[in-house]
């Protein structure tokens, strides 16, 4: 796990958030997703750095790449 990124039960319900924050990575990335750019989105959320950002699109890219495939069941 990246140390920029904290998954707590008693932080948001376990929702994965940018470490020492309560704002959840994937608001960021939606915030990207809907064209902010980095400069906006550290302009909105004035706590967090570049590095925060950039480790969120980390975290969520290997999220993504995570894959569970079907067992196929031999007749």
């Amino acid at each position: 796990m990246n140390d920029r990124i904290s998954i707590d039960h008693r932080v948001m319900g376990g929702v994965p958030c940018i470490a020492g924050t309560r704002i959840p990575v994937a608001t960021v990335i939606g915030l990207l997703g809907q064209g902010y750019d980095v400069a906006e989105v550290l302009a909105e959320y004035p706590t967090l750095t570049k590095d925060d950002i950039l480790a969120g699109l980390r975290f969520a890219a290997r999220a993504v790449d995570e894959r569970e495939l079907p067992l196929r069941m031999s007749a």
